[in-house]
This record gives C-alpha cells, sequence and structure tokens, in this order.
C-alpha cells in the first residue's frame, strides 16, 4: 500500500509550493489547467508556470493549430533581471521560429519593452485570444496586448515548441505528459 502511494501524480494545480486553479474563465471562455511546470536553471528554481487551455490536450501542434483561447502563468520563485527575461525570448524565438520576419522580431522587442525585473512571488501572465492577441499582465497590470496568432505561437513556442528554452521535460509537463 505504502508503493502505491508515492506511485500517485501530484495534486493537480500544486507544484513546488505553488497552486494554481484546476480552472478559469476568460471572457465567455472556460479553460483548464492542461499542465504545470517548473523551470530551473542549474541547481535553482526559477518559476512555476501553468497552461490553461479550451480543453486538455498533449499535443503542441493542437495548440498551435487551434485559434483558440489560451493562457500562460508563471509564478516566479526567484527574483530574475528584465534582461535574463529579455534574452530567454530572443533564444526562444531564434530556436523555435527560424526566419522570423521582421514585424514578428519587432513584437518581441515590443514584449521586452513590456518585461521588468521579476521578483520572487510576482505573477506574469500571458492570454491570447483570437482577434485581439495576446494580453501580457506583470503583477496583474496591463502592460499592453500583441496582435496575432503569428507572434501568440511564436511566444508558446518558446515553451512548448520544438526547442523550448526551459526543456523538454518543461514542455512535457505543461502538455501534461
Amino acid at each position: 500500500a505504502l508503493l502505491a502511494i508515492f506511485a500517485l501524480p501530484a495534486l493537480a494545480g500544486d507544484l513546488a509550493g505553488v497552486e494554481m486553479n484546476d480552472d478559469m474563465k476568460i471572457g465567455d471562455q472556460a479553460l483548464v489547467l492542461n499542465g504545470m511546470a517548473l523551470r530551473s536553471k542549474m541547481m535553482f528554481k526559477v518559476y512555476v508556470a501553468g497552461l490553461y487551455l479550451p480543453e486538455k490536450t498533449s499535443s503542441a501542434d493542437a495548440v498551435f493549430e487551434a485559434d483558440s483561447t489560451r493562457h500562460l502563468a508563471m509564478r516566479w520563485l526567484r527574483n530574475v533581471g528584465k534582461e535574463d527575461n529579455c534574452g530567454g525570448w530572443d533564444e526562444g524565438l531564434e530556436a523555435n521560429t527560424p526566419n522570423a520576419s521582421a514585424a514578428l522580431q519587432k513584437q518581441f522587442e515590443t514584449l521586452c519593452r513590456y518585461m521588468q525585473d521579476a521578483k520572487k512571488k510576482d505573477l506574469h501572465t500571458y492570454t491570447y485570444t483570437p482577434g485581439e492577441g495576446t494580453k501580457v499582465e506583470i503583477g496583474g497590470k496591463v502592460q499592453g496586448t500583441i496582435e496575432g496568432k503569428e507572434f501568440a505561437d511564436a511566444l508558446w513556442a518558446c515553451w512548448i515548441g520544438p526547442k523550448p528554452g526551459p526543456g523538454e521535460d518543461f514542455k512535457n509537463a505543461l502538455l501534461g505528459n
């Protein structure tokens, strides 16, 4: 019986001391927590991310093929400078969106302008809504919205694309694998 206890998966919505709701609503769209992942770098826990989708999927391709609302919440576990965040976005774009257009690169520059130094316990959220774009919120304050599904797909590819910056284990956890 003791072995069975250790074989159970962690409760959905709780990872590394960070709790996230199992579901949420964006406008009229109900979303479910698809998966949570811990971003670690070397031995340090950096942030916990939760991916919310209209329905659960284990396929990154399904996320990219759908033009539906999606949300990613990042709860920071340590302080990280704005420059490090921007460097991560640049690397993610280069690794996952080869030959990105000048317009898409400009949108990532806009994203970088929205960034601030992340402090322990800060919450950053990214919400894509079809026809509106990706709303960027830091600490509950809307920094702006970046138009287009192309941008949303390039941003989400940084987490669940072919070469996710935080790694394959992170990607798989967000996808519930």
